[in-house]
């Protein structure tokens, strides 16, 4: 097996006995740092050190992931334009935390021959809030509802 000692200087290719030799001299750990290389790569550490250290940096990786939540707003496509201009702002709050918006227009019955208004609707919605967020999904029917699913701009992502 190759040998890498807590330096970080190689000591060669050894056999095990040896390996174990010195890390018994050395009141320290002998761990196997990649198992699938030809041959084996061992290390000599204090294992307790090594796994904190780890630790550390896995908590760190996750501090730095932003997790993306997807927000939802309904409406009917008979919404009055303030009713409209609110929920706009809502969604471009959401937007600006970062979040995704799913934006859904709900038909009940005889609406249902009427799906053009629900498109000019999300259109119009869609333009509302142009200055925070871009469509990323356009219009689409699903059972129904019209679906449509908006992000932030590019250019704002952090």
């Amino acid at each position: 097996m190759r040998l890498i000692d807590s330096d970080g200087e190689q000591l060669g290719v050894v056999p095990i006995e040896r390996a174990l030799e010195v890390a018994e001299e050395r009141e320290l750990d002998l761990v196997n740092v990649a198992p699938q290389a030809k041959p084996p790569v061992c290390r000599i550490l204090d294992y307790g050190k090594y796994r904190y250290e780890m630790m550390k940096k896995m908590k760190e990786s996750k501090k730095k992931q932003k997790t993306i939540n997807v927000k939802e707003l309904r409406f009917s496509p008979n919404i009055e334009l303030h009713d409209l201009n609110t929920k706009a702002n809502q969604a471009k709050g959401f937007l600006e935390d970062g979040d995704r918006v799913k934006v859904s227009v709900r038909f009940r019955g005889r609406e249902m021959g009427h799906t053009d208004l629900g498109r000019e609707v999300l259109d119009k919605f869609a333009e509302l809030v142009s200055d925070v967020g871009e469509v990323e999904k356009k219009p689409k029917m699903e059972g129904r509802s019209m679906t449509m699913f908006l992000s932030q701009k590019a250019e704002d992502k952090k």
